[in-house]
């Protein structure tokens, strides 16, 4: 799924990696601990915090196990025990974070997702928070042979190219279309606003284009209704009515059943398909999905920031929170200077 990331970080993840239960259905690394980022110096990544995801076919019992081997790792909610620690982990967006955990020589952070919630939310973006970091380059640790789960990875990132299309003009460059779809599950988080470098989204893209390459290479090779001009870096797509509509149909079921409601006067009740085909002759047809991905975006990650402070306990959401402060102060001067 993706190309390597930093050089001699395999050895690191697999070492980190064991120190948890095995039982994992699908394991990735992500962020600027993993890839380089724009105005990063190549030392700087050796010492940012390494965030994994976990993917869990049974919750419960992962946790059980994890509280065995690393109890240290979880807040005051380890008092409750593995049903408890579940049943949180089932709001907002389904997945459980143990933050600034020393592992292996570094500080990382870990979140615990059921395989079946994470399915949901690749093939239907019910929250887009862990489908949308899959739609950037990450480092795959380990993966099962679920079939269900493998099909659900390749169609959330075929979702991400559609989407991107209807909120790009007729005529792209591939650098456009991946800076719109590294920018997806940040739009309507109102951590972008308050503790995040507002420069994200061009410091992810900018040095990793070649893994957004390997990562969307085929999908766009294939796809009817682009011209990939790949020795140029450009792109054309079908921008009439009925390209659009194409698209707004192929759109997951979540984003369609908000761009329904946001279009859609109350009382209406128009089905979907009709509201998509009205959507589609708009001009303002792009500007109608983003306010539809930010719907979706920004009630899950309001949710999953209220966890932290749970999840975390107050010193480490405290600490937390003035580590990404000071990284979008620092984004901020590097833009003013």
């Amino acid at each position: 799924m993706a190309l390597p990331a930093l050089a001699g970080s395999g050895v690191q993840f697999r070492r980190i990696l064991a120190h948890f239960p095995q039982e994992l259905s699908l394991a990735f690394a992500y962020g600027s601990g993993v890839f380089r980022q724009a105005g990063a110096a190549p030392s700087q990544s050796r010492h940012n915090m390494l965030d994994f995801v976990f993917a869990v076919d049974d919750s419960v019992t992962w946790h059980m196990m994890n509280l065995l081997k690393n109890r240290s790792h979880y807040s005051f909610l380890k008092l409750f025990g593995p049903k408890q620690i579940s049943s949180i982990q089932s709001c907002g967006a389904g997945i459980y974070y143990n933050t600034l955990v020393q592992c292996n020589g570094r500080m990382i952070k870990y979140g615990v997702i059921g395989t079946d919630a994470l399915i949901e939310d690749l093939l239907h973006w019910k929250t887009l928070y862990v489908a949308g970091r899959l739609q950037k380059p990450v480092k795959i640790l380990t993966q099962n042979e679920n079939g269900k789960l493998q099909a659900a990875l390749f169609s959330n990132l075929k979702s991400a190219v559609t989407a991107a299309f209807l909120m790009l003009p007729e005529s792209f460059s591939e650098e456009d279309l991946y800076m719109q779809i590294a920018g997806l599950s940040y739009s309507g988080d109102f951590r972008m606003i308050i503790g995040e470098d507002r420069s994200k989204v061009l410091n992810i893209v900018k040095p990793n284009v070649p893994h957004f390459q390997k990562l969307y290479n085929n999908i766009l090779q294939e796809c009817p209704q682009v011209v990939y001009k790949h020795q140029l870096g450009r792109l054309e797509i079908d921008k009439s009515p009925e390209g659009q509509f194409m698209q707004l149909m192929a759109l997951p079921r979540t984003l369609q059943q908000k761009i329904t409601s946001f279009v859609d006067p109350p009382g209406k009740n128009r089905d979907v398909e009709e509201v998509l085909l009205k959507v589609a002759h708009d001009p303002d047809c792009g500007l109608v999905v983003h306010e539809g991905i930010s719907g979706i975006v920004r009630s899950s990650s309001l949710i999953q920031s209220s966890k932290t402070i749970l999840t975390a306990g107050l010193k480490k959401s405290v600490t937390y929170s003035m580590k990404k402060m000071y990284k979008m102060t620092k984004g901020c001067l590097r833009k003013t200077s």
